[in-house]
């Protein structure tokens, strides 16, 4: 089975912070493998723009050694290399002072192709970048402009952000990028929600029991240290990732795939979540900070050695949301996410309810309740466990099995990284993955009194070992409900 290509019109890509980490590790590579699959017309072209003072030959040496390190050497095209790296070009600029927009402006000269650019950037740098734009008449015409979270750290200086680059750029000009939506599966979950029968009908609390979404990551603060102290998990993944995750799973169906049509049911949700207040964030959230142990197969130290100095900043949180609508009225939402766990896994468990009455005697064994797991990563796909009858002559034995689709093993076609995805989205205007100014705002209405809680109440982080599962706070969040968390399988 192959995968429909569909070639996108020429553009222009534009990078700030064309030298940084995350230009290095992705987004190059990603637009190194759109060429590869042929999804490029001409003229396209690809300009890099930083402070770093560098010709273009050096450029392009700088992206041959991020391509080669970041992309598969079965991948790599020594012809098709050679194209892509002869479509780089790089200005240096400085956002702060101006310097070099002229020279950008130049290098773009009278093109008619689509414009997008990408602020791989601090975010406060965000609005320079778009004040400088605008001065030079680099807003004109219908470019994109794309931003990183975190989009602001509270509400207040959302707002500030939304404002600054919404004085510069229409809103269906303005992409705030969150990878995990342009993971496959993320996708997919509304496949199987609104492409089935089977599963819409019981998508609600009559069937539903609750829902568990975790996060995990093995590895610890990485080269994140001056942002990470300041974010925290639950601004830095609850507010955006598991939010958008959670809505995605419980929005209404759309009455299209139009990008507001989506985006105006998320945005309902987010509005529908119950605000967890100073005197519920105790009972309801969980906040942890990793110590020393051993984990992705050897000894770690603890967050605050790797930071070198004592910090209350959360590397783990737990909470249980609730959404006051009737489809899911008196069905939790339990949230897990956290850095030096047991395990990299991010997925989203839906546990149905029990049958209501067993026909079976106890030598059948118990009768588990049906669950539908759906992995976004490390290895995607979908596992609907159910009950069987064990196979043989020996009487009726229950065994819950899954039925399982790996996506690596029922497509045999590579699977495209999120940004590949994203990026040509960007270039097609389609904004059906992104974030409108509305939703992360109303997402951070919901986070900033939980963070206000926390403050308010002193509420400190509790220690757990690298290489668990977070604080054994955590797992009394969900069994004082008489639940259990989903351990992957």
């Amino acid at each position: 089975m192959t995968s429909q290509i569909i070639p996108v019109d020429a553009f222009d890509f534009i990078i700030f912070g064309a030298t940084g980490d995350l230009a290095e590790r992705k987004l190059l590579p990603a637009l190194y493998q759109r060429q590869l699959a042929g999804q490029f017309t001409e003229p396209t072209r690809i300009i890099g723009a930083s402070r770093s003072t560098l010709s273009d030959d050096e450029y392009r040496g700088f992206a041959h050694s991020a391509i080669t390190e970041h992309v598969r050497a079965e991948e790599i095209d020594a012809a098709e290399l050679d194209r892509f790296l002869g479509r780089l070009s790089y200005v240096p600029v400085d956002a702060k002072s101006g310097e070099g927009f002229q020279q950008l402006k130049d290098a773009i000269g009278h093109s008619k192709a689509v414009r997008a650019f990408y602020l791989a950037v601090a975010p406060g740098l965000f609005s320079d970048i778009a004040a400088n734009l605008a001065k030079h008449g680099l807003n004109e015409g219908d470019p994109r402009i794309v931003v990183e979270k975190p989009i602001g750290r509270d509400l207040v200086s959302a707002r500030q952000l939304n404002d600054a680059i919404g004085a510069v750029f229409a809103e269906h000009q303005i992409f705030r990028i969150d990878h995990y939506l342009g993971k496959e599966t993320v996708q997919n979950l509304m496949a199987l929600r609104f492409a089935n029968t089977l599963y819409e009908p019981l998508w609600n609390s009559t069937h539903i029991d609750h829902v568990q979404i975790t996060v995990a990551e093995t590895v610890g603060l990485e080269d994140r240290v001056s942002y990470y102290d300041k974010a925290g998990a639950l601004r830095d993944m609850v507010q955006n990732h598991m939010l958008q995750l959670l809505c995605l799973t419980a929005m209404e169906p759309p009455s299209s795939m139009d990008a507001d049509a989506v985006r105006d049911e998320k945005l309902k949700i987010l509005r529908s979540l119950k605000r967890i207040n100073g005197n519920e964030a105790p009972k309801l959230t969980v906040r942890g900070q990793y110590k020393a142990g051993a984990s992705a197969g050897g000894a770690v130290k603890g967050y605050a050695d790797e930071l070198g100095a004592d910090s209350d900043t959360e590397t783990f949180v737990a909470l249980k949301a609730e959404i006051a609508n009737w489809r899911w009225a008196g069905v939790p939402f339990y949230l897990r996410t956290g850095k030096r766990m047991a395990d990299r896994v991010s997925e989203i468990c839906i546990q149905f309810k029990p049958v209501p009455h067993s026909i079976f005697d106890d030598s059948a064994g118990v009768v588990t309740a049906n669950q539908l797991v759906i992995r976004l990563q490390p290895d995607e796909g979908v596992k609907q466990w159910i009950m069987i009858k064990d196979p043989g002559p020996g009487g009726m034995r229950l065994r819950h099995v899954p039925l399982d689709m790996s996506f690596a093993d029922a497509f045999e076609v590579r699977n495209p990284d999120a940004y590949e995805r994203l990026i040509m989205d960007v270039v097609r205007g389609n904004q059906t993955l992104f974030m409108r100014r509305d939703e992360v705002e109303a997402a951070w209405q919901w986070i900033d009194p939980i963070q206000a809680a926390w403050a308010e109440n002193r509420h400190t982080v509790q220690g757990y070992t690298a290489g668990t599962w977070g604080p054994s706070a955590s797992i009394a969040l969900i069994e004082r409900d008489g639940r259990t968390w989903h351990e992957s399988m």
